[in-house]
Formats: structure tokens, C-alpha cells, sequence
């Protein structure tokens, strides 16, 4: 793995909940999941009673993660494309995971996982400086960019 892949990882397991997206019969969709990292594979549990990983299992998908709430100054979103399959999680898998949610939608939890094995990651981190710019400062700057209007990105493949 690259240092750029490693640092994905890293950032990755900051946070605990990200969003898979693919298509269902030719539709795309974005639903949330809960994730671990384990031998450099990202492995997910969604809630079975979407039907989500349905579609997911034996497609490529793209998995991300942010930072975006946290209420940190340095903002960061990374994403994981890849094939995701059905497994069984290991008991110090399920251990990682941690407690599911009781209900999702109002319907119990009952959990299935999925192992997205990653072959592109990208990592994006916004800068902002101390002086007023971008966001909310009038001067036409947008988020993301800083004050001389250039992007912030890193992208690790």
C-alpha cells in the first residue's frame, strides 16, 4: 500500500459511520453503514431490511467517511472504491463493531456485512486559514477553496 492508501486508512478509522453507494437496477444510492478496518479491507455492516447489500455484494462500490461534523479545524473526506462481498465477521470483528442500533426505520436491526476490498482511495482535506475567506466572508470564495482560490485536495490511489 502507498503512503497516500495508508493515510485513507488512518483517517478512516477517526470515524465510525460512512455511506456505500451504488446502483439498484440502473438507480444509484448512497445508504449509511458502520464500518471497521481490518487487514487493509474495509468491512461494513448495513441493516439487512434495506435490501441495500443486495445490490452491493459482488459490484464495485464506493465507500466514504468525513469529518464534516466533528467540529475539528482540519475538515477531511476519504473514499474506498472497490468490490464488496458478503462475509461472516470474525468475533473480534464483531467486537470492533460494537453495539447495532435496536431499530432502523422503525424495524429491528438485523445486521449484515460486507468486505470491500479497496482498489482506488482518495483523500480530500479542506484548509481553511485564520483570515475571513471562503465561506460566509463575501468575497466570493467557495468551501473548499483558500483565500487565493486554489483547491485544498490530496488524492491517494
Amino acid at each position: 500500500m502507498s503512503t497516500d492508501d495508508l493515510r485513507a486508512i488512518e483517517l478512516l478509522n477517526r470515524v465510525r459511520y460512512g455511506r456505500v453507494a451504488t446502483s439498484m437496477r440502473a438507480m444509484p444510492f448512497v445508504a449509511p453503514a458502520r464500518h471497521i478496518v481490518a487487514d487493509n479491507r474495509v468491512v461494513l455492516r448495513m441493516h439487512r431490511g434495506m435490501g441495500y447489500h443486495q445490490a452491493c455484494s459482488g459490484s464495485v462500490v464506493a465507500y466514504g467517511a468525513d469529518n464534516f461534523h466533528s467540529g475539528e479545524p482540519a475538515l477531511w473526506s476519504v473514499q474506498f472504491t472497490g468490490t464488496a462481498n458478503m462475509v461472516r465477521p470474525t468475533e473480534e470483528q464483531l467486537e470492533q463493531f460494537g453495539q447495532g442500533p435496536h431499530h432502523v426505520d422503525g424495524e429491528p436491526f438485523d445486521p449484515v456485512y460486507m468486505r470491500l476490498t479497496p482498489q482506488f482511495a482518495t483523500v480530500h482535506v479542506l484548509e481553511y486559514g485564520t483570515e475571513p475567506s471562503g465561506v460566509g466572508s463575501g468575497d466570493g470564495g467557495r468551501e473548499g477553496e483558500s483565500a487565493n482560490g486554489r483547491r485544498q485536495d490530496s488524492h491517494a490511489a
